[in-house]
């Protein structure tokens, strides 16, 4: 499992769509970039610090060209991933800003510790417009593009639902009191479910046809709080990703679980004692890779500046896609990106699941090879027994015992040599236990 230590705690991590490269938000308030190649291997594409305050949220456009980040500072900064040049939005809330959702093209959310949720067009300088129906800190978004929505989860133990192309300030519905920290949230099911991670270690689900009033079922089993959720990619091989999503909890642990039906599939990393904060899953290939050479193709900032491998034609992408390689990156507080092949986890899952153990030796072999070795004893028990004469009689006897053989035997090999119960008296422990001579029989 490759890891990438980068000095301090990070809360948030995102991957580039289009190029092998992740992009990391410190708590010292820097911003680091780092390039890939599919083995794994890692270098700096880039480290810059938009605000001394702690980087709490992360979050790119459709290209990957802006990169979006909040945090204690609670300003809005809009990063060009090429130059690496910032525009900072001072004041964009009155409190540390938690979260940032790019939503389309020219919208953006923000959410923090107070709960006010703001919606942003990067053109502008201004929110235009604000949300205030949650009264604790806004922990996950949600973005349904089918209907152009965006769901928030909140500590306050409530979700709501925005609708962008509404002019109104309120939500169109919110739910329930769930009585728990709602922290993360993911959409199933071809986005028709909706699963949330609580303080309590509880999926909660909700149906989006069945309103947003409260949960539809419960899904228990974690330990500790969901802090972060991650659906899967809908082109990941072999695996069904509309009902299976990543869930890291403050256990350390990174899972792979299938909802309806629920099904845990394996650990996929392990942060040892250190909660996990985020989630992110990556592809991206083409000129962030590292197989290109240090020859001033990759610039400054780690993007490309060749003008003509940026125009590349249909056939190059489509090549490029089919050998994408998929990365799971997870961060909690022990100041390390570790990055886990998600193809080769459900690899070895489905290995399991065929029976194999962890070094893919069926273990039905053992037990084969032990039934042959109480077949061989049995069969040198059998020619330690003295025989008569040679009679039709006793070939009769052995032909018995040799078709009794070919089972398993363990109750014969119990009475194989009659045991003197006298004897066997003489063994018993006990008040009213006597022993018997062999000589006073003889005498009656």
């Amino acid at each position: 499992m490759p890891e990438i230590p980068v000095g301090a705690q990070i809360f948030d991590v995102v991957f580039h769509p289009t190029f092998a490269t992740v992009y990391t938000g410190l708590l010292t308030g820097h911003v680091k970039a780092f390039a890939y190649n599919e083995q794994g291997s890692h270098k700096p594409s880039f480290s810059i610090r938009p605000s001394k305050s702690s980087c709490r949220g992360l979050s790119l456009n459709q290209d990957g060209s802006q990169l979006y980040a909040v945090g204690k500072g609670k300003s809005l900064h809009a990063i060009d991933t090429r130059t690496e040049s910032i525009d900072t939005r001072s004041g964009a809330h009155d409190s540390t800003i938690n979260r940032v959702k790019h939503l389309m093209p020219w919208l953006l959310s923000t959410g923090d510790d107070d709960g006010v949720i703001k919606l942003w067009d990067p053109r502008q300088r201004d929110c235009i417009r604000t949300y205030n129906q949650h009264w604790d800190y806004i922990t996950d978004f949600l973005w349904l593009d089918d209907k152009k929505q965006l769901v928030a989860t909140s500590g306050d133990g409530t979700l709501s639902v925005m609708d962008v192309r509404s002019k109104k300030s309120e939500p169109i519905s919110q739910s329930e009191d769930q009585e728990d920290e709602l922290l993360s949230i993911v959409s199933i099911k071809g986005a028709s479910k909706v699963v949330v991670g609580t303080q309590l270690g509880i999926l909660s689900v909700f149906n989006r046809t069945s309103g947003w009033g409260d949960c539809v079922d419960r899904v228990p089993g974690h330990p500790l709080s969901v802090d972060a959720l991650c659906s899967l990619p809908s082109d990941l091989p072999n695996v069904d990703s509309t009902s299976t999503i990543l869930t890291g909890s403050s256990d350390g642990y990174v899972r792979a679980v299938q909802i309806l039906p629920t099904k845990l599939i394996g650990v996929v990393a392990d942060h040892g004692e250190w909660p996990i904060e985020r989630i992110s899953i990556g592809g991206g290939v083409g000129q962030l890779s590292m197989d290109l050479e240090d020859d001033g193709s990759v610039g400054k900032s780690g993007q490309s500046v060749n003008k003509s491998s940026a125009s590349q034609d249909d056939d190059q992408h489509e090549s490029e896609d089919r050998r994408r390689q998929w990365w799971v990156g997870s961060v909690g507080h022990d100041e390390t990106l570790r990055m886990t092949d998600l193809e080769g986890f459900f690899r070895e899952a489905r290995l399991d699941e065929d029976g194999k153990g962890a070094l893919g030796v069926d273990a039905r072999d053992d037990d084969s090879d032990i039934e042959e070795d109480d077949d061989a004893n049995e069969g040198r028990e059998e020619k330690e027994e003295p025989t008569d004469t040679e009679t039709p009689e006793a070939e009769v006897e052995e032909a018995d015992s040799d078709d009794e053989s070919d089972s398993p035997q363990p109750k014969k090999r119990k009475r194989k040599p009659e045991k003197d119960p006298l004897n066997a008296m003489k063994k018993q422990k006990g008040k009213n236990s006597i022993a018997v001579e062999r000589s006073f029989f003889d005498e009656l």
